[in-house]
């Protein structure tokens, strides 16, 4: 009874509230109309003819080695660059685009991974009167249905929940969410609803029960940002952008024009990475899409320019999937420091994040434990204290640079942009920076007008409203049964091709190694408990990765899923990259130890490590110690003090189980502190206080070492997959 007076008081107050707004709902729906008639105009009026086939890299660097002069030059192959890159060749302009690293290397692979108009910024549109901030907000849910339909294979509608504890807020939540589905008018994903406090807990289990009042659900969209940003890459190269990644611009070139006397920018002296070849790019508008690097580019044109850029960095962890429900996200509106986080089902595992806080701009941020813990100590307020939140239980993590701008346009020059600038230095480079993940294609069309103007360029207007990104085309939610039906895929590996690759799932499926087994017939997969494919590697190739750590990041999401995973998948991925690409041995090498510092620094790996030193304190009682050591001493029967392989086989041998030697090492090495090869009590007794206090999860050592206890005189089959346990 009291939950239904709640929500009429909710719809009375809201009710009035709404009435205020309703002239901008008007405005929403005569907008959302003449949207719907220019998307099928754009997306009809590409005239520039698409490519069956994909251009291989070499390609590429000709074209751009050979083309005499293009109209438009893109520096960054994040989001953005890539957007204006589409932008511009469907316009029928000469484009080309240089990255200095891989593809959506930086910001864009390291986002939240949602399509969103941003709730917090409507709420601060409506509490401040912001116009601006309603407009940026109006634009993204624009922007965000349109991204839905163009890559259907790559995004879907999420729904996420509000949990509400305080009957005040129930009210004022509700207005808060019916206002960003009214702002979103027709184009509104699904709309928005109250639960009592027993629904929620069916929809969302592993909440916190205690003073739920009940919640507030709205959808929002997820994607997987980094292959979403591949997408826009191929599909710009296959209308024939000239698209080249590892080819860093070392210094722009510039000429004197005639009739001013004043210098030009007029293209790039840039340098393939991989070959260390060093060419000239010439164009007649450079366009700067650097993302955090702005300023960076912004100087090689004025040394005295002042910034503009104000890095900000967010930090993400991936946690089980057991964490949350597989199809409900989870919205913390009000954290202990006045952040938002949001708790999200991604690609089978959950996502928690995001922080946000000044950094430094560099190619390689390192998530840092005081983001981790706070990220934590923010999840466990929610959840049920039924469920442990284990520091072990990250299996990933990661900074992403957020590149917030200040508008040097404006006369309040201290003021940061939350929207998209673009500015044209005296030397014509034109500059685009700030802006969101969600809102890249319309930061294109802005970038590309501004160039088009100030270069007097001959071009119309955007097309890319409607124009379906690579995969799209044929794809359909059905696709995946056709995989399986047709090549004999397991399905969670068809499922996971159809909505990577869209249409061109079948191309890898064509190339998928016959695996010998009844079932499945073919697809050998990379590592046990992911759906990649060793295919995906060959594949991968094919669209420009050309790193080990390009695979394990960006073609496949390893990286950021389980970087134990990813570890264990390298040598296998950097063999057959090696096939592809002719490495030798030495190179081989490289390629693993770059990849595994990548995983070591910059996705988490350096915590587990942090987690269980050889300094790690010891904080078990009395009885454990006691219990643990004569766990210890059973595989330890000569009292030495260590137990090695031979010692572990031993055992093993004794209740009738074999396990490779290779295993055995890996098994030892991940508790083997001082890497002498050996196990000390020591470090077991170290490892056992670390898994009590949940810092450690996941040891195969201790989970073989309880379980030969446990059933030393009878055979049983003892468990040594890796079992997803974190850093």
């Amino acid at each position: 009874m009291a939950f239904q007076k709640a929500v009429k008081g909710t719809a009375l107050i809201g009710g009035g509230a709404i009435a205020t707004v309703f002239g901008l709902s008007q405005f929403s729906q005569y907008r959302n109309k003449h949207s719907t008639f220019v998307h099928v105009q754009a997306a009809e009026a590409v005239t520039v003819p698409i490519k069956n086939h994909l251009p291989t890299r070499e390609q590429q660097i000709l074209a751009l080695q050979t083309t005499g002069e293009f109209d438009v030059l893109v520096i960054g192959g994040g989001a953005t660059g890539c957007g204006c890159a589409l932008d511009a060749v469907t316009r029928g302009l000469k484009t080309a685009l240089l990255e200095r690293d891989d593809f959506s290397s930086g910001t864009s692979s390291r986002s939240t991974k949602l399509i969103h108009g941003g709730v917090r910024y409507l709420q601060k549109a409506i509490m401040k009167l912001d116009f601006e901030q309603y407009k940026m907000v109006k634009e993204a849910l624009e922007e965000r249905a349109n991204l839905l339909e163009i890559a259907p294979h790559l995004s879907a509608p999420l729904p996420i929940m509000l949990p509400v504890y305080k009957w005040w807020q129930l009210p004022y939540y509700w207005f808060g969410i019916k206002l960003y589905d009214l702002v979103a008018g027709s184009q509104c994903l699904k709309s928005s609803y109250v639960l009592s406090k027993s629904r929620a807990l069916e929809h969302f289990p592993m909440l916190r029960k205690d003073e739920l009042v009940g919640a507030i659900v709205y959808y929002d969209g997820q994607h997987n940002d980094a292959r979403m940003n591949l997408a826009i890459a191929l599909t710009a190269a296959r209308y024939g952008a000239a698209t080249a990644n590892y080819a860093e611009v070392l210094r722009l070139l510039k000429t004197t024009d005639p009739a001013s006397g004043k210098e030009r920018v007029c293209g790039v002296r840039c340098r393939d990475v991989l070959t260390g070849q060093e060419f000239d790019v010439k164009a007649k508008c450079v366009i700067n899409a650097t993302g955090p690097f702005t300023d960076s580019v912004r100087k090689m044109d004025d040394q005295e320019v002042p910034n503009i850029c104000q890095p900000s960095a967010g930090v993400h962890i991936v946690m089980p999937g057991y964490y949350s429900p597989d199809n409900m996200g989870l919205l913390d509106p009000a954290t202990s420091d006045g952040r938002v986080i949001f708790f999200l089902p991604w690609e089978k595992m959950t996502i928690a994040g995001t922080t946000d806080s000044p950094t430094d701009v560099t190619s390689h941020p390192i998530p840092t434990e005081e983001d981790i813990n706070f990220i934590l100590n923010e999840v466990r307020n929610y959840l049920s204290v039924d469920v442990e939140v284990r520091r072990g239980d990250v299996l990933a993590a990661w900074s992403g640079i957020r590149p917030l701008v200040i508008d040097p346009n404006s006369k309040d020059t201290q003021s940061i942009s939350r929207n998209h600038v673009v500015t044209i230095s005296d030397s014509g480079l034109v500059t685009i920076a700030g802006g969101k993940w969600t809102t890249y294609r319309a930061m294109a069309q802005d970038t590309i007008d501004a160039a088009i103007q100030a270069h007097d360029l001959k071009a119309g207007s955007s097309k890319t409203i409607g124009l379906q990104l690579q995969g799209a085309e044929d794809w359909s939610p059905t696709l995946y049964i056709r995989l399986v039906q047709d090549y004999g895929l397991e399905s969670e590996v068809a499922q996971h091709l159809a909505s990577t690759y869209g249409d061109k799932a079948f191309e890898v499926a064509k190339i998928a190694q016959v695996t010998g087994k009844r079932w499945p017939i073919v697809g050998k997969r990379l590592v046990s408990e992911f759906p990649y494919i060793e295919a995906e590697v060959v594949y991968g190739v094919k669209e420009y990765a050309r790193t080990a750590v390009d695979m394990i990041s960006r073609r496949t999401r390893l990286a950021f899923l389980n970087v134990q995973a990813a570890e264990e998948a390298l040598p296998r991925i950097i063999e057959i990259m090696g096939k592809e690409l002719n490495w030798n041995e030495q190179k081989k090498k490289e390629e693993l130890e770059a990849a595994k510092k990548f995983l070591y620094y910059e996705m988490g790996y350096k915590v587990k490590s942090d987690q269980l030193t050889d300094s790690s304190e010891i904080s078990l009682g009395p009885s454990d110690i006691e219990r643990y050591k004569k766990r210890f001493h059973m595989f330890d029967k000569d009292k030495k003090g260590f137990i090695t392989i031979l010692d572990v086989q031993r055992v093993l041998e004794s209740i009738s189980v074999q396990i490779a030697e290779n295993t055995l090492h890996d098994i030892l090495n991940e508790v083997d502190l001082n890497k002498n090869g050996q196990v000390e009590l020591n470090e077991f007794l170290q490892l056992m206080s670390a898994i009590q206090k949940g810092h450690v999860s996941g040891s195969r050592l201790a989970v073989l070492m309880k379980t030969a206890e446990e059933n030393l005189h009878q055979r049983v089959v003892i468990p040594v997959d890796r079992s997803g346990g974190g850093l």
